[in-house]
């Protein structure tokens, strides 16, 4: 029985390169799939955009990923598979052409796949704001950009064509690795258990590491062989939609079914309706087998009529955050934190404040869990004091930076203080999540070639 390999090669926009770069040159891939984006990258590309001019738009590391992969992938055939488009999917067409003709490459067809950005036509289209039920009018005043996850068709339409190297703007994650799938075995975009297994190992696949132990060793409890050494994981699929995961010989980590089960669950609300814009997935129905060392065979995923909307994504400018961060360390080093505390307490008040919230926590203490701390907890030999403000404007958020630096010759004895480099300012991006009709949003494939 034919098979497809095909691995992931990233899950973010800052994730390593050189495991992509070793599983180019020894995975023996048909397809490379890199996810690079967060529910907020592309109002953040808009956001910069609108900052730094010259900004190109698409991922910052599209050349050196490029650099990393495109000559095992010329070498051996292997198709790419990327969003690393963002807000600019032309324009990476374009560097990745430049790239093919620094190697050499002549008549490699690159396709751009564009038509997820809707920002001047939102209002028109979206409703209703899903988390809170209110008008999506409502965010007119403050959006900075609107985005529907589109789903496979534009990629299909991109290798049918030809295209070596396809990279899109948004799409929906598991669509990267679902679209070779359909394309190589030509499955049907109605055979709703087909599709629910393309984008089921899509999914497993999407978060590179995850899969391969990363985000997962608990010392004592959930062990993996050289974490510092994780590959990528490749996915060794069969015409039926069984599927095999493995990773390199040579690469730290684990597959196996503690790992596959995390990642499997991972944001996922319901395992029985996991929805994406070409087909609502089932991961109830699954069958997992551990069939070697590194080896999970994952079949039975499947799948159910896809959804008659799609989702949108709206990123809306919601202020400012100030923040900065000081120390303590030895013999009563929590006390004075907490005096430090009062101190930038009282003195934020008298600098006059304007904030929505903040937030002044003893990192070792009681940061991440609050109120729920225990009041038994060990007190550490170190910690942190840090503040963060939620504010309006720049001005306001400006002066959290201020009243910190105040405490190095003002504030408690044996302060640990950082040196005041860089921005302690950053903009507020808020994401808001709406439905539109399907067939408003029209997918768009523009050719270039080396």
């Amino acid at each position: 029985m034919r098979s497809i390999r095909i691995g992931g090669g990233s899950a973010w926009w800052g994730d390593r390169i050189e495991p992509a770069g070793d599983l180019a040159r020894r995975g023996d891939l048909d397809y490379l799939c890199f996810e690079t984006m967060a529910e907020v990258t592309m109002s953040a590309a808009q956001m910069r955009k609108r900052r730094e001019p010259d900004f190109s738009g698409f991922d910052s590391y599209l050349g050196e990923r490029l650099e990393a992969v495109l000559p095992a992938c010329l070498k051996r055939g292997t198709r790419i598979v990327s969003n690393q488009g963002w807000i600019n999917p032309e324009g990476a067409a374009e560097l990745a052409v430049a790239h093919l003709r620094r190697l050499g490459a002549a008549g490699v067809k690159v396709a751009a796949v564009s038509g997820a950005v809707i920002t001047d036509r939102v209002m028109d289209l979206a409703q209703t704001v899903m988390e809170t039920g209110r008008p999506v009018a409502e965010l007119r005043e403050t959006m900075v950009s609107a985005e529907v996850y589109l789903g496979v068709a534009g990629i299909l339409e991109a290798l049918a064509g030809g295209a070596q190297i396809v990279i899109t703007g948004r799409v929906a994650d598991p669509s990267l690795f679902a679209a070779p799938l359909i394309h190589e075995f030509g499955w049907s975009l109605d055979d709703w258990d087909k599709l629910g297994q393309a984008h089921g190992l899509g999914h497993l696949l999407e978060c590179g590491m995850h899969v391969t132990g990363g985000y997962f060793p608990d010392p004592g409890f959930k062990d993996v062989p050289e974490p510092w050494n994780l590959g990528y994981p490749i996915a060794e699929v069969s015409a039926d939609g069984s599927a095999v995961l493995s990773k390199l010989d040579g690469t730290g980590g684990a597959i196996d079914l503690r790992t596959v089960k995390e990642q499997m669950l991972y944001e996922v609300f319901d395992p029985a309706a996991y929805l994406t814009p070409d087909v609502v997935v089932d991961f109830s129905t699954v069958e997992l087998t551990q069939v070697g060392p590194d080896r999970v065979r994952v079949a039975g995923i499947s799948g159910k009529l896809r959804p008659q909307t799609l989702k949108v994504s709206i990123g809306c400018a919601e202020g400012f955050i100030g923040e900065d961060i000081f120390f303590f360390a030895g013999a009563g080093a929590l006390e004075r934190a907490q005096l430090g505390r009062k101190i930038l307490e009282e003195r934020y008040r008298m600098a006059g404040l304007q904030a929505d919230e903040l937030r002044i926590d003893l990192l070792g203490i009681d940061a991440l869990h609050g109120a729920a701390t225990p009041s038994n907890t060990p007190v550490p030999y170190e910690l942190a004091l840090r503040v963060a403000a939620r504010t309006k404007t720049r001005a306001e958020a400006t002066k959290v930076g201020r009243e910190v630096d105040s405490m190095a010759v003002g504030g408690v004895g044996m302060t640990g203080k950082r040196m005041p480099f860089g921005e302690r300012v950053r903009e507020v991006i808020g994401i808001h999540s709406s439905l539109v009709a399907r067939d408003a949003v029209p997918h768009k494939v523009t050719w270039f070639e080396a």
